[in-house]
């Protein structure tokens, strides 16, 4: 069936867009490979009241708008020709492939965590940040009853609150940056403000001791986490006073990298974000440089859900304007969007800067530490591939198998890249990430569903 707009990602920025543009009066198809809509930020379980969500109303309208449209869950889109023809693949243990006609594309697929390697990180046990909160808002899981959560930026502070809030004892929450100037950045976001504050309250009522500037830098145990080695880091970037804590989960997390495969397939021009991630470049109504392909969330650069909401609204709008040939806002209305966007845009872009990705992380791996757990290659082999003649993260790719494995290098695709410019004494560029990145299936898929529906 053709469809005026086929949206893919029902996170805030999706479903915000889908529903921006069914209310203008547009046939609209929603994809998303989840069970419930609401993507990772709003993720949660059968029974959820929203006591455990921040913002929940603005779901709860939004998701209450889904009769608008189609709404299709439990759709893994894998590939988008241009045209467009949305190929995706529905269902659970028998999927089935579909196909999902549109006269313009929104691409809102979001972000996933973003990992670095260090000894012991292929143990059981340890989890990225984002994958131990999914658990909990999902499932009501918490992993396990001992928890550190590590890395760098804001996000740990709910996932640490969550966890504690679910029943698991939190170890720490240990911060690889000292970003203590942030909190100028929140004068202009009072409610940001008042968002941290919460969380430092939670963090006291549960005795969940915070440490800035404090890094795990190796995991232990036989079969499973049994401990990590937490390291303070002095001016030079060096660990010191380093100490045991015993755990049988480890939360870690440094930010999110956007999921491109979509805008990467149509087309689409990307660029080097502040924190270092490709992401897709858009104009002020949310446009790509493809005709009638718009991105909006993550997938436009880290920003956090309000961001993304307001992103998807534009996109909306102007997918409605380009199709029906007038605005389904004012002039005023527009402005007010664009306004907020530049205002949350600007924080973002603060909260990067104040929370890098540490650059110590490297000299810390041994020669044994795995980069690639899929293939098993570890940082030798990684090396070893430089040695031979790799000079990009795809040369290195075709030699050692780093990010040939089942998850395609969205684990371990960053680390490799910094790896390899490490070795060759060059730092990665946007065409390095999108050799990455760039890949005609976007999700695992049968021989047989692509000779069903090959693109």
């Amino acid at each position: 069936m053709m469809h005026d707009v086929a949206v893919i990602g029902a996170g805030p920025a999706g479903l915000a867009a889908a529903v921006t543009a069914a209310g203008a009066g547009l046939d609209v198809a929603l994809l998303d490979a989840g069970r419930r809509p609401g993507g990772q930020y709003y993720r949660h379980h059968a029974a959820e009241t929203g006591e455990s969500h921040r913002d929940w109303e603005t779901f709860a309208r939004l998701r209450d708008r889904l009769g608008l449209l189609t709404y299709l869950p439990g759709h893994r889109v894998w590939h988008v020709e241009d045209g467009f023809t949305v190929h995706a693949l529905r269902g659970a243990r028998e999927e089935r492939p579909v196909e999902v006609g549109a006269r313009a594309v929104i691409v809102a697929a979001g972000a996933h965590d973003r990992s670095l390697p260090f000894p012991g990180w292929d143990l059981p046990g340890v989890l990225t940040a984002g994958g131990a909160q999914a658990l909990v808002k999902g499932d009501l899981v918490t992993a396990g009853s001992r928890v550190v959560v590590a890395g760098t930026g804001p996000f740990l502070l709910p996932v640490a609150t969550g966890l504690a809030k679910a029943g698991a004892t939190v170890a720490g929450v240990f911060e690889g940056n000292r970003p203590y100037g942030f909190a100028r950045s929140l004068t202009a976001h009072p409610d940001k403000a008042v968002e941290g504050a919460g969380y430092g309250v939670a963090l006291a009522r549960h005795r969940i001791p915070y440490r800035a500037g404090h890094v795990v830098i190796e995991a232990r145990g036989d079969r499973e986490v049994e401990a990590v080695v937490v390291a303070r880091l002095d001016r030079t970037g060096a660990p010191v006073d380093e100490r045991l804590i015993e755990c049988d989960v480890l939360a870690v997390g440094y930010g999110f990298t956007p999921q491109l495969e979509v805008p990467l397939q149509l087309g689409c021009e990307t660029r080097v974000d502040v924190d270092g991630s490709l992401i897709a470049v858009v104009d002020a109504a949310q446009r790509t440089n493809v005709p009638r392909v718009y991105a909006a969330g993550e997938t436009t650069g880290v920003g956090g859900a309000q961001l993304a909401l307001v992103e998807g609204e534009l996109a909306g709008l102007a997918a409605a304007a380009a199709l029906s040939g007038r605005s389904p806002a004012s002039p005023a209305e527009v402005r007010r969007l664009t306004a907020r966007r530049r205002r949350l845009r600007a924080f973002a872009t603060a909260m990067h800067r104040a929370y890098p990705v540490p650059n110590d992380w490297m000299g810390r791996l041994r020669d044994d530490t795995l980069v690639c757990r899929c293939e098993e290659v570890t940082r030798a082999g990684l090396d070893a591939a430089v040695e031979l003649g790799a000079a990009d993260p795809r040369s290195v790719k075709l030699l050692s198998r780093v990010g040939m494995g089942w998850c395609q290098g969205r684990v371990c695709g960053y680390a490799a890249s910094r790896l390899t410019a490490a070795a060759t004494g060059r730092a990665p560029d946007a065409d390095d990430l999108r050799g990455l990145a760039r890949r005609p299936i976007a999700q695992p898929v049968r021989l047989r569903d692509i000779a069903t529906g090959h693109p």
